[in-house]
């Protein structure tokens, strides 16, 4: 195998990296805060909330996301409704219709461990909070939340980076991230081998490196599970006779 020309080959790609990074952060910050909502409309004592969060969860989960993408951007065209409404200067880019099918596709897994995350939260930690005075919003951004992302960050973290691979069918749908110009310059040297493990080795750098910040995060967001040597609280007490 030519290591010189795979060498090539990925500075050429590296212009689909702002794409599809763009594609990626959207799609992981977008499917967390609709998973949320749906993931609060499942723990909602209402059924009224609870049946349409259910069935949003069934439905997006069993879609693949390449026909969600296909739907979003040949199919909303088809209708007149949609090209005379306020939105078709949105639905008609390939951009924003590859963005919100991966936002979608992403909510349906976000909102089950967002879910699974807030179901952790022990009822002593928001009983003491409580009788601390905290209650309402208080209560859900400094305890609930915070608990909750402590425990769903494992679990996201993967599905983080199965949208990064996701992005690469936006190529499909004629946007140039690394996929689409992986495929574009294997179509013209006859080199698909090549050229896609120079792609695969693009996305292999950016998944490490989301899996690294991942780790850091949770290592800040549980300093209680750290050794006491780690732990500068503790060093700084003095010893007890």
């Amino acid at each position: 195998m030519d290591i010189r020309f795979i060498a090539e080959t990925i500075l050429s790609l590296l212009q689909g990296v702002p794409l599809t990074l763009a594609l990626s952060a959207l799609a992981i910050i977008g499917g967390a805060l609709v998973g949320f909502v749906i993931a609060s409309m499942r723990l909602s004592r209402s059924r009224l909330l609870q049946a349409p969060a259910w069935v949003y969860v069934q439905v997006i989960r069993s879609i693949p996301p390449l026909v969600l993408i296909f739907l979003i951007y040949y199919g909303l065209g088809q209708f007149a409704a949609v090209r005379s409404s306020f939105l078709w200067p949105v639905l008609r880019e390939p951009f924003w219709c590859a963005t919100i099918a991966l936002v979608f596709n992403s909510s349906g897994y976000a909102a089950e461990i967002i879910r699974g995350g807030l179901l952790s939260v022990g009822r002593n930690e928001i009983e003491a909070a409580r009788a601390c005075g905290m209650s309402g919003t208080l209560l859900l951004r400094r305890i609930v939340v915070p608990l909750a992302i402590r425990q769903a960050l494992p679990a996201y973290s993967n599905e983080m980076v199965a949208m990064v691979k996701a992005t690469s069918l936006a190529s499909l749908v004629t946007l140039m991230d690394v996929t689409g110009i992986a495929a574009s310059v294997a179509s013209s040297t006859y080199r698909p081998i090549a050229v896609f493990v120079a792609a695969g080795v693009i996305y292999l750098a950016i998944n490490m490196a989301l899996a690294h910040a991942v780790k850091v995060l949770e290592y800040r967001l549980t300093p209680h599970l750290r050794p006491a040597a780690h732990r500068p609280d503790l060093q700084s007490q003095p010893e007890q006779l």
